[in-house]
Parts: structure tokens; C-alpha cells; sequence
């Protein structure tokens, strides 16, 4: 077996001192300027305190995602760059009057604003109903309470099923 050298191959480096400093290379106007002012000059002592952000309360964080929910089922996207009508209008063939529409008939992709509105709160009422419907299976509460909460959940979710 071959003796081992002591010395393994030693690796030298190209990098020196004189590369490392660009201090010597720096114009020296340049240098002045950036050490002479702060040589007499400190910079004082802020005690500035970081701004405390607390968290939203629960209710909060629910009413803007209701409120993000209804206006993305109702079409506000839509609305802003279609720039469709408020209300539609049509002539009555038999008495010459015109009339408002609120559902817009012959486009499937199409909507009057307050139709998108209307639906928009339709789904947001059916989704409050069965929210109701869950507090309604809450043990804690009183059994007037309760039964409150079932008929308005219910009532909720039959009136949005229907008016849609």
C-alpha cells in the first residue's frame, strides 16, 4: 500500500488582498464625501414604536366575505365592463305603453344590472337562511330560540328558492 502524503494537493487561490480592496480604488472625492459628514455628524436616537394592527373581530371578517360573496354571484364584474343598463324597457304591442323589464330575454350571457342585484341577494338570503339553520342546531340555546332560528332558516331558504 502506497504511503500517504501528509500534504494533499494544496489549492491555491488567484485571490489576493490587492483585489479584495476597493477601498484603494474608490475616487476620493467620492470617499470624502461619503466619511467626512459622518465623522462629526450622529445620527440621533429615534425611539419610534412599530404601529400595533390587530386582527379584525370575527364578525367583521364574515360581513366582507358576505360582502365580497354577493358582489361576485351578483355580477359586478360584469356590470363594470359590459356597462350594461339599469332596467330594460319594451313597448306593449296593444297599448303603445312602454314598459320596464327587469330580465333581459334573448341573451343567455346577458343581464340588467338590478337583475344581477336581485339575484345576488337571492343567493346571499338563501346562504343567511342556512346559517340560521345551523345556529338553530346550537344546544346552548333556549328552545324558543331555537325554533326562531328554524323558521327564519327555513323561511330564508324557501323565499330565496322561489324568488330565483
Amino acid at each position: 500500500m502506497p504511503p500517504k502524503s501528509e500534504n494533499p494537493v494544496q489549492h491555491t487561490s488567484s485571490f489576493t488582498a490587492t483585489d479584495s480592496s476597493s477601498a484603494g480604488s474608490m475616487d476620493p472625492i467620492f470617499h470624502a464625501i461619503r466619511i467626512l459628514p459622518f465623522s462629526f455628524l450622529r445620527p440621533p436616537r429615534l425611539r419610534l414604536k412599530l404601529p400595533s394592527i390587530s386582527l379584525p373581530s370575527s364578525n367583521v371578517v364574515f360581513a366582507l366575505v358576505l360582502l365580497t360573496y354577493f358582489m361576485v354571484v351578483s355580477g359586478i364584474v360584469y356590470d363594470i365592463i359590459v356597462e350594461p343598463p339599469g332596467i330594460g324597457s319594451t313597448q306593449d304591442p296593444y297599448t303603445g305603453s312602454v314598459r320596464p323589464v327587469v330580465f333581459m330575454s334573448g341573451r343567455v350571457n346577458g343581464q340588467y344590472i338590478i337583475e344581477g342585484l336581485s339575484s345576488g341577494f337571492m343567493f346571499v338570503l338563501g346562504g343567511i337562511g342556512i346559517i340560521m339553520l345551523d345556529l338553530a342546531l346550537d344546544r346552548n340555546r333556549d328552545r324558543s330560540v331555537k325554533v326562531s332560528y328554524a323558521s327564519a332558516g327555513v323561511s330564508s331558504i324557501v323565499i330565496a328558492y322561489v324568488m330565483r
